[in-house]
């Protein structure tokens, strides 16, 4: 029986519910959501502010409930959010989801020179105190004109 047989999806690779997924296929099912869903493929940056919204929200009340069998649910819906939110940004030319990668991975090795570099620290106190450091440069930074400026938290 073809699982398709029903669906607009056409292409040869068989995207099965309950076999074995890696990141590179979840990339791939959101790219085709994107164009063969009517509610994926119209959606914009700004129509999922509130769905994202409010994801965010169930993974707080799952923290708070403790149930990681839907926390695990949940973080997965914020993830559907970053990656459908990088495919838009990437159809529209401003970044692809590996931009968003390699911004992340920046920022978490130079906001932890006490990991990554000869910084040294003694506490969590002081790891906390040089994170709002770095961060406050990084602002400040970010407000000179002309300057490349690492962008968010």
């Amino acid at each position: 029986m073809d699982r398709y047989a029903d669906s607009r999806y056409t292409g040869s690779k068989k995207y099965i519910e309950n076999e074995p997924h890696d990141f590179t296929e979840l990339q791939e099912i959101i790219g085709i959501l994107r164009k063969k869903c009517p509610w994926d493929s119209t959606q914009t940056l700004e129509s999922l502010k509130p769905c994202l919204a409010g994801e965010t929200e169930e993974v707080l009340a799952a923290v708070d409930a403790r149930d990681s069998a839907n926390l695990c649910e949940e973080l997965g819906d914020v993830l559907l959010h970053v990656l459908l939110m990088s495919e838009i940004a990437e159809e529209s030319g401003s970044f692809t989801f590996e931009d968003v990668v390699q911004t992340l991975s920046d920022k978490m090795i130079r906001r932890h020179p006490f990991v990554f570099g000869d910084r040294e620290i003694h506490s969590m106190e002081e790891g906390k105190a040089l994170w709002k450091e770095i961060k406050a440069r990084e602002k400040q930074h970010a407000g000179n004109p002309g300057s490349a400026s690492p962008k968010g938290d």
